[in-house]
C-alpha cells in the first residue's frame, strides 16, 4: 500500500470490469470489519476525484472504496478521463451494463471487507450520483444510506418499475441552485411520491461540492452511518 498522506494507506485493485482504488483508516486493522463508503466520481473524472473526501468524512473509522468509471473518455490531448455511459446517451443497455460492473465490484468489495448487512454506503457526484441512485435503491440490504450529489433520476418510469418493496432507506441529496435545480426537485418529488423521505438541500453553488455541502453532508453520514472508533 502507498502512504496517502496523514497516515491513510492506499492501494489499487482490478476487479473483473473496475479498477478501483482503496483507502484505508489510520492504524487499520486488517482483522477489524469497517464501514465502507464507495464513491463513484463524476462524469471525465476518475477514481482520485473523490477519494479526498475521505479526510474530511473520517481519517479512522471508514475504508473508502473509489472506481474508476468503465468507459474511456478523451478530454483534451493527452489527458483522459471515465464516464459510466458515454455523453449524451439514452441507451439502456449502457446503464444497464455499468450497473452490471458496479455490482461485481460490490460483491468484491463486500468479500474483500467482510462487510456484514447494511455497513455500507453508496455516494455519487454529477453522473455518479446517477449510478448511485440506479444501483443504491435496488440494494438497501447492502447501503445503509445513499449520498446523491448535483445529480438526478432521468428515467423515473424505468426507476418506479424496479424499486424494492421496503422504502425507508436513507438519502441525503446535495444541488446547487445554479445547477439545472429542477432536475432535482423533479427527483425529490419522485422518491415522495414513491415512498421515501429523503433529506433534500439546495445550496447557492453551480456544479461542484461546497464546504457548506461538507457541512451538512458528514454529520449526515456518521448518524447513517456511524464510523468504526463510535460502535466498538
Amino acid at each position: 500500500m502507498e502512504d496517502q498522506g496523514h497516515s491513510m494507506q492506499t492501494d489499487i485493485t482490478q476487479s473483473r470490469d473496475l479498477t478501483y482504488l482503496t483507502v484505508y483508516p489510520q492504524e487499520y486493522d486488517p482483522e477489524l470489519t469497517y464501514p465502507v463508503i464507495i464513491l463513484l466520481h463524476g462524469f471525465g473524472a476518475n477514481m482520485y476525484d473523490l477519494a479526498d473526501l475521505s479526510s474530511v468524512i473520517g481519517t479512522k473509522g471508514y475504508v473508502y472504496v473509489c472506481p474508476n468509471a468503465p468507459i474511456p473518455v478523451q478530454l483534451a490531448p493527452g489527458m483522459v478521463g471515465f464516464a459510466w455511459t458515454e455523453p449524451g446517451t439514452n441507451n439502456p443497455e449502457q446503464f444497464l451494463s455499468a450497473e452490471r460492473k458496479l455490482s461485481v465490484l460490490f460483491q468484491d468489495v463486500s468479500k474483500n471487507h467482510k462487510i456484514s448487512t447494511g455497513n455500507a454506503l453508496l455516494m455519487g457526484f454529477s453522473q455518479g450520483g446517477s449510478m448511485t441512485y440506479r444501483c443504491g435503491l435496488l440494494h438497501p440490504e447492502m447501503f445503509s444510506g445513499l449520498v446523491a450529489l448535483s445529480c438526478s433520476i432521468r428515467d423515473q418510469d424505468e426507476m418506479r418499475d424496479r424499486l424494492p418493496i421496503e422504502r425507508d432507506q436513507p438519502i441525503f441529496i446535495a444541488h446547487g441552485l445554479r445547477d439545472n435545480i429542477e432536475r432535482a426537485q423533479s427527483t425529490r418529488a419522485f422518491l415522495e411520491s414513491e415512498g421515501y423521505a429523503p433529506i433534500y438541500r439546495e445550496y447557492d453553488m453551480a456544479h461542484e461540492i461546497s464546504q457548506e455541502v461538507i457541512n451538512d453532508l458528514v454529520p449526515w453520514i456518521h448518524r447513517v452511518l456511524p464510523p468504526l472508533h463510535s460502535i466498538v
